[in-house]
């Protein structure tokens, strides 16, 4: 492994430069701004606080302080600091790639862990979390009820209950959209009752990958109610803790990038080493949070807000409230964009 003298001399701005260059060919344009922005803060502190003009110099004490310092910014909550935090580690694990900091520097960085209840109003499925993870579906787990799940959670913003009521002839390839019904006596009644009653559209490679389900993976089966369930199990219809379930486990960032930013023993984590304890990992998600991930994602990929609040079935003002968890940075640069030309 590389010693000091033997690291590249790299300031803090020029390492930030290259991370962006670097992850403008993998992740979303609104995805990069939040990780501009959010770096940015670091880069500031080094220049204007602590005077380090090179990120060879960086132990993790500075690392403390740097979260000691964000964290005096009474308007920066334990959720956005931890967000802040957890950018700072992947942006590491980069500068180590480049021989700009010393090796295993990322896995020094303190996160705070956010007790249950704490934020649960803004835990989403980030943009880039729902890439890696789709991505690693999609080569390790392809077609299989995970990836479909996953899939069509994120693509679609469905709430649980309105995916685990679509039946096999909801489901319209050759038109690519599904159509979402109310069937109460069925035991599959919708949360907005017939209000929730719609046609949500598909992309093209959603639309494949779920006919290869269906064709390959998907188990042959009937309900309780003789009716066939798209998403199934080999038992029938999925109940929602097995949805739950499901979301919880392949969520946890050691099934989708093979290391556990917590610093766990993967020995020892009760995270993965219990039945049923894949919601006690900090960085897994709930099946709301991923509605709530992609609810944001649309709208910050410009879809207007009234289509948005048409597909997922929400009122736009439940829609500011709740889902929308766009920062304020990336609002106001989109306001930008619309008033360019004005």
């Amino acid at each position: 492994m590389p010693t000091l003298h033997e690291l590249t001399d790299t300031s803090p701005e020029e390492a930030l430069d290259l991370y962006l260059r670097e992850r403008s060919t993998e992740v979303t344009d609104s995805t990069l701004q939040s990780h501009e922005y959010r770096l940015n803060h670091f880069v500031r502190w080094c220049d204007e606080v602590e005077d380090i003009d090179n990120m060879n110099a960086l132990t993790g004490r500075d690392l403390h302080r740097y979260k000691l310092w964000r964290q005096e910014d009474g308007n920066l909550n334990q959720v956005s600091l931890k967000s802040q935090m957890d950018t700072l580690r992947v942006f590491l694990r980069f500068c180590e790639s480049i021989d700009a900091v010393e090796p295993d520097l990322h896995a020094k960085v303190m996160s705070p862990t956010l007790s249950d209840g704490v934020g649960q109003r803004d835990v989403k499925l980030d943009t880039e979390e729902a890439e890696e993870l789709l991505e690693h579906l999609g080569r390790f787990e392809y077609a299989t009820f995970g990836h479909t799940l996953l899939l069509l959670l994120w693509r679609t913003g469905l709430r649980m209950g309105s995916a685990r009521a679509l039946d096999l002839d909801d489901l319209n390839p050759e038109d690519e959209y599904v159509s979402v019904c109310h069937r109460p006596e069925s035991d599959t009644p919708l949360k907005n009752k017939q209000n929730g009653e719609r046609l949500v559209a598909l992309d093209p490679p959603t639309c494949a990958i779920l006919s290869d389900y269906i064709e390959v993976n998907r188990p042959e089966v009937t309900d309780d109610f003789g009716r066939e369930p798209l998403l199934a199990t080999e038992n029938g219809r999925p109940s929602k803790n097995t949805i739950r379930a499901t979301v919880y486990r392949w969520t946890r960032p050691c099934m989708y990038r093979g290391s556990c930013p917590h610093g766990r023993d993967k020995d020892d984590c009760e995270a993965l080493n219990a039945r049923m304890a894949a919601s006690k990992c900090p960085s897994s998600v709930s099946p709301h949070a991923v509605r709530r991930g992609s609810i944001t994602h649309h709208l910050t990929q410009d879809v207007p807000e009234q289509v948005v609040s048409d597909r997922m079935n929400v009122s736009q003002r439940v829609l500011e409230e709740h889902y929308d968890r766009r920062s304020e940075e990336v609002k106001v640069e989109q306001r930008r964009a619309y008033l360019e030309d004005i």
